[in-house]
């Protein structure tokens, strides 16, 4: 009896990993169709997903305000050690909030390692 409940499992998941697998093909195919990805879904299915943070409570900024803050200040750019004198932060978290708000478009380079704000 016991054997028989275990080959019953084994098959409902064999059925339950065919048909994964058919949906990754259909989100492949719709992707390329897009044109948004020409990555296989498995790839996009496995990267973590990016949380968008709530604006901080009363009033407070958070770390990459403080940082934007001392970037749009500055007419001429600010670089990195710049950045990690005024804000105490070191050069790892520096560089990548940096980069975010590079990417965002909050920021740009003027020339390298020399970042204005965008207006």
């Amino acid at each position: 009896m016991e054997e028989e409940h275990k080959m019953t499992i084994n098959k409902d998941l064999k059925a339950i990993g065919i048909e994964l697998t058919k949906l990754v093909k259909q989100i492949e195919n719709l992707a390329v169709a897009l044109g948004k990805t020409g990555k296989p879904a498995a790839k996009v299915v496995k990267t973590k997903a990016v949380s968008k943070k709530a604006p901080a409570k009363g009033g407070q900024k958070t770390d990459t305000d403080k940082l934007l803050a001392i970037i749009n200040r500055s007419k001429k750019g600010v670089d990195t050690a710049t950045l990690m004198k005024k804000t105490g932060f070191n050069q790892k978290k520096v560089r990548n909030m940096l980069n975010r708000t590079y990417k965002q478009g909050k920021i740009k380079r003027v020339e390298k390692g020399i970042y204005v704000g965008v207006q």
